[in-house]
């Protein structure tokens, strides 16, 4: 077994087995003004949104986790048909085991197969990749699986401390705006557990990029993950990162702010359907959730993952009716309160919270 493919199964097996969630998302800081009077009817509340050239159900996504193993294959195949039933969009993890083994293409193309032409699909691919062998890489794998759309993560982090990491990282920046003026379909920059920044969204949509992904920390952190692989200093050392990262929802906060007229996914620690709706208000366009999956995957079956999505896109139509909305656009426009270490560590970042509630809806089909 190729170190790429024995590593995508390590991870499957690590983050179903072993506790790899680590900080908070601050999303307990956010507060939804409830509305006893809304003046609509929940029949009115349409929870459809445009992503990527097509239209979702509700304003989830499946994020990329998995391919590169005989294991991964079915279970991107019953991902795939989750997301297809349900409406939402769905990502497949780092394709760079089926370019270093073509063979291992089918676990990651299978998504397309099961899901259909009609489901919304990301491609992935590492930063490290990218730089490695240059934007027409891009094309590969987006064409490997059909998809919509192309990820490339960021995970500094769990480069850093895995064994057979790459530590290149000089010259990511330019590579990937070559890579959005050159590739066909939009391009999603996206952390893997420990957030975006301010000045991280501001550069990259300097350069063109008008995706991201602020896989905020508190939830699965990659750099805990990587401290099951190893023993060690480097795996001890691991363990003392686990919680490092910006949290989700100041990454969402910080990820508006630095560009208001960007398609923002709100992944990291997203569980529940209330954990959906406050990362929606502060500004997110979808919502992205990846280990939930796989825990219902794992215990419940097929129909088991249907449930949890359906209770997903349920909550999303009913937060939104419990505030008076009858769209995330006009969720947007109402209020929403940021207090405790949220609210210190967004104005200690110079985030005025006063003017940032207007500028959460500044601009709408932020993502069509």
């Amino acid at each position: 077994m190729s170190g790429t493919k024995a590593r995508k199964l390590d991870h499957i097996r690590i983050v179903l087995d072993s506790h790899v969630e680590a900080g908070t998302t601050l999303l307990d800081d956010v507060y939804l003004v409830h509305n006893p009077l809304p003046e609509i009817d929940f029949g009115e509340v349409d929870t459809r949104t445009r992503f990527c050239g097509k239209t979702l159900d509700a304003p989830l996504m499946i994020v990329g986790m998995t391919g590169g193993h005989e294991v991964a294959e079915k279970i991107n195949c019953m991902l795939a048909q989750a997301a297809a039933e349900h409406g939402i969009a769905m990502g497949v993890g780092s394709q760079r085991a089926a370019l270093e083994d073509p063979s291992l293409a089918k676990t990651y193309s299978v998504a397309r197969k099961c899901g259909g032409q009609e489901l919304v699909l990301v491609a992935n691919i590492g930063g490290a990749q990218l730089l490695e062998k240059g934007p027409a890489i891009g094309e590969q794998v987006v064409e490997m699986i059909e998809a919509d759309a192309l990820a490339v993560h960021l995970n500094v982090g769990q480069e850093i401390f895995q064994p057979e990491g790459d530590h290149r990282f000089k010259g990511l920046l330019k590579a990937i705006g070559e890579l959005v003026e050159k590739l066909s379909v939009p391009v999603i920059v996206k952390e893997t557990g420990h957030g975006m920044s301010y000045d991280a969204v501001y550069a990259l949509r300097s350069v063109g990029v008008r995706f991201f992904d602020v896989a905020g920390s508190g939830g699965t952190s990659w750099i805990l993950v990587e401290a099951y692989r190893h023993t060690g200093p480097p795996s001890m050392a691991a363990r003392w990162f686990g919680v490092w990262g910006t949290p989700t929802a100041l990454s969402i906060i910080e990820a508006r702010w630095a560009a208001p007229d960007a398609c923002i996914v709100a992944s990291g620690g997203i569980r529940t359907g209330l954990d959906a709706v406050k990362a929606l208000a502060l500004g997110a366009d979808l919502v992205g959730f990846g280990l939930p999956a796989l825990e219902k995957l794992a215990e419940e079956g097929l129909g088991g993952l249907k449930n949890y999505i359906a209770a997903l896109k349920f909550s999303i139509k009913a937060g939104l009716a419990l505030t008076g909305a009858r769209r995330v656009e006009e969720l947007w426009e109402k209020p929403v309160v940021v207090q405790g270490r949220l609210r210190e560590l967004a104005s200690l970042k110079g985030i005025k919270l006063e003017y940032y509630q207007s500028i959460r809806g500044f601009i709408h089909d932020r993502c069509a």
